[in-house]
């Protein structure tokens, strides 16, 4: 069994993480502009290291729920079957890591500081600001969260790209749909005949690409789906008449 499950902000929302794209999320009350860009970083990062700043808090008292501990119960009964699991996640919170999981964040992370200057990534879990000191090249204010902001490049595609490739079923779970390249992830997988899932509280704007679908909470419907993938394999979510290999 060959997996590759795409993770976006609904499997964090009922962890008390808001959503960026949902009325009344994030980007409804902030200006993306103002805040996640290079530019904006360079106009004001007194303001943008603010924002991150309560970003990072917040994330910092979120706890894992129960879907993020199923995805991690998958992680390990798949390594001990010797299946392969590639789990992406399009969030920047940790909470997959404390439930115990493996996962590529291709969207960057809170918890890290990257440096303009020298480009060294380092763990970072308390307030960054324009005074904050590089680790490696030890000079101030050059120093920004390790994030994908708009404009920039999301991480790993290649090896993101190659797991995609590989697997015998993708799943996406409480994702958008509306934020690419990750929003393309559906329509690669269909292409090269591999059976597609969304799980989500609702449509997401591609649903209409996925063979099935689950829609309902997150610490609902992942929970189920990981007891029948386990049981089932991924031959469960392959609808009746669908040709896949």
């Amino acid at each position: 069994m060959d997996l590759f499950i795409l993770t976006g902000a609904g499997i964090s929302a009922e962890s008390g993480i808001g959503t960026f794209r949902d009325p009344g999320g994030l980007w409804e009350q902030h200006d993306p502009r103002q805040l996640a860009t290079p530019e904006a970083f360079e106009r004001d990062p007194i303001l943008v290291h603010r924002f991150y700043n309560w970003r990072r808090e917040t994330c910092r008292r979120a706890e894992p729920n129960e879907a993020h501990h199923a995805l991690a119960r998958l992680d390990r009964e798949m390594t001990a079957r010797g299946d392969r699991l590639m789990l992406v996640t399009q969030n920047v919170d940790d909470l997959h890591e404390r439930a115990g999981a493996r996962v590529v964040h291709m969207h960057g992370q809170h918890n890290e500081a990257r440096c303009t200057r020298c480009g060294s990534v380092h763990p970072w879990t308390g307030e960054m600001t324009v005074e904050s000191v590089c680790p490696t090249c030890e000079r101030a204010g050059r120093l920004r969260p390790n994030i994908v902001w708009f404009g920039e490049t999301p991480m790993h595609q290649g090896r993101i790209a190659a797991a995609l490739g590989a697997a015998d079923l993708f799943a996406a779970i409480g994702t958008s749909g509306a934020v690419y390249p990750a929003a393309g992830y559906v329509a690669a997988a269909r292409h090269a005949g591999i059976a597609t899932c969304e799980l989500n509280l609702e449509p997401a704007d591609n649903a209409g690409l996925f063979d099935i679908a689950f829609y309902g909470k997150a610490t609902e419907t992942v929970p189920r789906f990981v007891d029948t993938l386990l049981s089932e394999g991924p031959g469960a979510f392959v609808p009746d008449g669908a040709a896949r290999p």
